[in-house]
């Protein structure tokens, strides 16, 4: 895997997962908008780090959950 230098998260847009609780509960956020990349970070650590995965990494990922729904 090749590194590549990081994204400017500066002007990310974030939403809230919409399995999230408005309780301020265990949330994940996600940005949209950086081209190839989805940034997740957890939403009681905003200014904490976040982990920038590859698009079709998140869309497997997101695809292999929803298939596994019950």
């Amino acid at each position: 895997m090749e590194r590549t230098s990081r994204p400017d998260l500066s002007v990310a847009v974030w939403r809230r997962s919409s399995y999230s609780n408005q309780e301020g509960g265990n949330c994940v956020e996600v940005a949209d908008g950086l081209p190839g990349l989805v940034p997740v970070r957890d939403s009681k650590a905003p200014q904490g780090p976040a982990l920038c995965f590859e698009r079709s990494s998140w869309t497997a990922f997101i695809g292999d959950l929803k298939s596994h729904r019950p």
